[in-house]
């Protein structure tokens, strides 16, 4: 009896934490689909209701802002897992190959290697980052420090893309794949391709101001 107890609590953990996945991936996937070359078509039916989809800068910065949001909030729930393991509990284990807690419970590989930091909280920060730039943008595109901005956008997840790298290599190390921490991976990525674009996007005057 106590044994299909378990499984059966082990199964609704498996189903919430799944759901939560999909929760933080699918608005990263929107908004990537949006800063894409095809977000213009993707969006096409919106565009009376939010006027600024109308642009190729509006639709930029509104899928950057999308997957800002997702980042910072799986980045949060990745600190959260840490915490909780860290305090002797659990959230995902699995014996598959699926299983956050064996990554984000392991001391070495969960804080950066050089100030030893937990990830979770260099994601947060990351996209605390990225989403107070999109903000500001959204508010004065011409702002005095726009083009900084844009840059420091496009240099932080480019430098988000070679952690990537490490962690992956982590991942590969332990035979193990967090998915939070991919949907965070996936985001940064989506969010290196909103910035490309949108440098471009700044060096054509005419394009950026319409």
């Amino acid at each position: 009896m106590m044994q299909s107890l378990d499984w059966f609590l082990g199964r609704v953990l498996d189903l919430t934490s799944n759901l939560l996945v999909g929760a933080y991936l699918l608005p990263v996937l929107i908004g990537f689909l949006i800063v894409t070359p095809w977000g213009e078509s993707f969006v096409s039916s919106l565009t009376d209701r939010f006027p600024s989809l109308k642009t190729a800068r509006g639709r930029l910065l509104s899928g950057l802002q999308l997957i800002s949001l997702a980042g910072f909030a799986v980045s949060t729930q990745t600190l959260w897992i840490s915490s909780k393991i860290s305090e002797g509990g659990s959230f995902c284990s699995s014996t598959s190959t699926f299983s956050c807690d064996d990554l984000l419970g392991n001391s070495k590989l969960n804080v950066d290697p050089v100030l030893g930091l937990s990830w979770g909280l260099i994601g947060m920060a990351t996209f605390a980052l990225l989403l107070f730039i999109v903000l500001v943008l959204k508010q004065e595109h011409n702002h005095p420090l726009s083009e900084r901005f844009v840059s420091m956008g496009l240099l932080t997840t480019g430098i988000g893309l070679l952690v990537i790298g490490l962690l992956v290599s982590y991942e590969i190390q332990e035979e193990k794949i967090c998915l939070y921490c991919t949907t965070a991976h996936i985001a940064n990525i989506a969010a290196f391709v909103g910035f490309f674009r949108l440098k471009k996007l700044q060096e054509d005057n005419s394009e950026w101001n319409k």
